[in-house]
């Protein structure tokens, strides 16, 4: 079965979604171009971090989208996994990070109450 929870991305959907707001995509369309465009950071650093970020967030069309993007500002495959393992680490260190609130917690299960 290669049924998918995400929708396969279409003309219609852009349209639809243009159609039900058109000035706030129009808004979210040149700010997503001036993000992206050359600053400080050059347009492939932008796309690098954008990649990490997509991964972290899990969106499966952030991270087609991003990846071919990285390509095109002429990032190499080495360099987009390298992004790709930072945000791979930054996900489990928050996991392990966050380890803190149970340990708190463990603790404070164990001792008695009013201590």
């Amino acid at each position: 079965m290669s049924e998918s929870l995400y929708p396969a991305l279409s003309r219609e959907l852009s349209q639809k979604r243009r159609s039900l707001g058109p000035e706030t995509e129009k808004a979210f369309q040149a700010f997503s171009q001036q993000v992206f465009a050359d600053g400080v950071l050059p347009a492939k650093a932008k796309q690098l971090i954008a990649l990490a970020v997509a991964h972290v967030t899990q969106c499966p069309y952030c991270i087609k989208g991003h990846t071919k993007a990285a390509l095109r500002h002429g990032a190499t495959q080495e360099e987009m996994m390298e992004a790709i393992w930072v945000a791979v680490e930054m996900r489990a260190g928050a996991a392990y990070a966050h380890t803190a609130i149970s340990l708190t917690a463990m603790d404070e299960a164990e001792s008695p109450r009013g201590s």
